[in-house]
């Protein structure tokens, strides 16, 4: 599997290294699309380790992520979940968007994010150490979650943090193009496009624009579809259902690209 491509941008890369070696959780914070989950994924290849991903919403409970009991056969067998095997194995364990996560997982975190590092499995009646070089990552979203779901300020304080947010310009056009292949002129044309938007607050967007969103712009541009056609259902499509506000995304868009 080849190596997922991510732009380093300041000092991430060796902020998650040294996280890695003395056993510290990461929260990642930051808006959608700014490569938080990228950036876990390139980690976890460039460190050679497992990496388990587990996308969190209100439904996702903890024994989703430590295990269950099932009938096998006639049988009883108990199967680990993804944070259990995590624990064992000594792997990276992923919490993406952790505060749409229901508490009880929030609670098993606790033991695993102190100087315990270890997971008890009420079921079983067991506690696992973790291996030496088992590392828990989550990410955070404080635009979308405030004043609906926030981490706890003790929640919090059990990680390090790291702050994501949109590139400069040289550096998200080096992403576009990284990803997608696209020239030069496209993905510059396309950051403009981004950088529009953000500016447009009193269009009351739920979220702006993301990176994601202009790679994926370009990768329709770069498989053939007409230019302002891909950052029609590629970029404003996405960000609202609203009409008016629909009509002057891609008027903004025709007059862009």
């Amino acid at each position: 599997m080849s190596t997922p491509f991510y732009r380093i941008i300041d000092q991430e890369q060796a902020i998650f290294k040294h996280a890695f070696e003395n056993k510290l959780p990461l929260l990642l914070k930051g808006p959608t699309g700014t490569g938080k989950s990228r950036f876990v994924e390139f980690m976890a290849d460039s460190l050679d380790k497992k990496l388990y991903t587990v996308a969190c919403h209100e439904e996702t409970s903890a024994t989703d992520l430590i295990g269950r009991y099932i009938i096998k056969g006639s049988e009883t067998v108990w199967i680990d979940g993804p944070m259990t095997r995590a624990v064992k194995e000594g792997a990276i364990l992923y919490l993406d968007e952790v505060a749409e996560a229901r508490p009880d997982i929030i609670v098993a975190l606790h033991s695993l994010t102190d100087h315990r590092r270890s997971l008890f499995i009420d079921k079983t009646g067991e506690t696992i150490k973790a291996e030496d070089s088992f590392m828990l990552v989550a990410t955070y979203n404080p635009g979308y979650q405030k004043g609906f779901k926030e981490l706890k300020p003790s929640t919090r304080q059990r990680f390090i943090s790291l702050s994501f947010n949109y590139p400069g310009k040289k550096v998200e056009s080096e992403i576009v193009v990284g990803e997608t292949g696209v020239d030069e002129v496209i993905a510059n044309q396309l950051i403009s496009i981004g950088k529009k938007i953000r500016n447009l607050t009193e269009l009351g967007l739920a979220e702006t624009v993301s990176t994601r969103l202009l790679v994926d712009a370009a990768i329709l541009i770069k498989s053939g579809l007409p230019k302002r056609l891909s950052c029609n259902v590629a970029i404003a499509e996405p960000l609202t259902d609203d009409e008016d506000t629909l009509e002057a995304l891609k008027d903004l868009i025709s007059l862009s690209i």
